[in-house]
């Protein structure tokens, strides 16, 4: 895991310090986003050629782990 999660990186001159695939503006929540809209692995790498198929799999192993370590609290229901 350690391998995958040293492909990102978070530096404030990169995006306002967002954690992004190392040596690149891509955003680990941009990532994961295409993903979650539907994105195909094959298709993310089509639009960008230099990206590898394991910096995909960086960004979900960040974002597993980022959940992973937060802690979340029920919001309070409104009457």
């Amino acid at each position: 895991m350690n391998e995958l999660l040293n492909r990102i990186e978070t530096n404030p001159a990169v995006l306002t310090g967002k954690p992004v695939i190392r040596g690149t503006r891509l955003s680990v929540q941009y990532i994961v986003g295409q993903l979650a809209h539907g994105a195909t692995f094959k298709e993310i790498l089509e639009e960008y050629p230099y990206l590898q198929e394991n910096d995909i799999y960086a960004c979900l192993a960040f974002a597993e782990q980022i959940l992973e370590n937060s802690l979340f609290y029920p919001l309070p229901q409104s009457a």
